[in-house]
């Protein structure tokens, strides 16, 4: 489905959120927080929060757009980019935290699909006109992922205390910067911008952000032994985590 409006964003995700409870699928993890974060632009727009709000809501929709087309088609056993393709294959495994997930999405969104994104809504415009936009968006993932790691431990126990047992040279998931991210994608924007969105050079960005994937999908082996144990405390079905994490994002305005 290609959405035209953010109220039709919304009601996809609403369809994945539902039938990943259904069929107990972790790729309604990072389904959830991009609701959240797309609840969180609309009101923003209603409240007239940013720059142009009439293009924060289609930079949204080109946004989601690239994610729903990669997650059809890796359901429809279609290719889809290797970004995408390392998090949602890191699903059907076992041993992996909430906060992969999480953070495997965000990685494929962020520093792969944002700057394409971002390219599509500016169009023939300079790309510098929608740089507000781009920081505010990124900006509201930030505070909405901050959140869900305070509040970790209702469906991750142990996730507070073992966590930071890990060496901080192989922590990627603490070291996982969105600002970092953010900043990478704005230049790959300004690269596509300038080379005409050379294929080549989209092919080679994914192949080294599908790299930092595998970092976070398979991190080094102390931390892997950590995660493996929070992963244990982590008993929950896929279907009742949801339904905490939603009680606890619901109150995050």
């Amino acid at each position: 489905m290609i959405c035209r409006t953010i109220d039709e964003v919304i009601i996809q995700l609403n369809t994945i959120i539902e039938d990943c409870k259904v069929r107990q699928d972790k790729l309604g993890y990072f389904a959830l927080l991009y609701r959240k974060v797309t609840l969180r632009v609309k009101f923003g727009i209603s409240q007239k929060e940013f720059e142009l709000n009439e293009r924060m809501e289609k930079l949204d929709v080109m946004f989601a757009n690239r994610y729903f087309e990669a997650y059809d088609a890796y359901r429809d056993n279609l290719p889809c980019s290797n970004s995408w393709k390392v998090a949602f294959d890191a699903a059907n495994e076992k041993g992996h935290i909430i906060l992969q997930h999480l953070l495997l999405g965000i990685n494929a969104h962020i520093n792969l699909d944002l700057g394409l994104a971002a390219l599509d809504t500016c169009g023939e415009h300079e790309l510098i006109t929608i740089q507000k936009d781009f920081n505010d968006i990124n900006a509201v993932l930030s505070e909405l992922v901050e959140e869900v790691k305070h509040n970790m431990g209702s469906v991750s126990p142990v996730f507070k205390w073992l966590m930071p047992l890990a060496p901080k040279e192989e922590e990627i998931m603490i070291n996982f910067s969105i600002q970092t991210a953010r900043d990478g994608a704005w230049q790959f924007a300004n690269e596509l911008k300038g080379n005409g969105r050379d294929a080549a050079c989209i092919q080679f960005r994914d192949s080294i952000i599908s790299k930092l994937a595998n970092g976070l999908r398979n991190p080094w082996t102390r931390l892997k032994w950590i995660t493996g144990i929070i992963a244990f405390f982590e008993w929950r079905s896929v279907a009742d985590n949801l339904t905490i994490m939603e009680e606890k994002l619901e109150k995050v305005v």
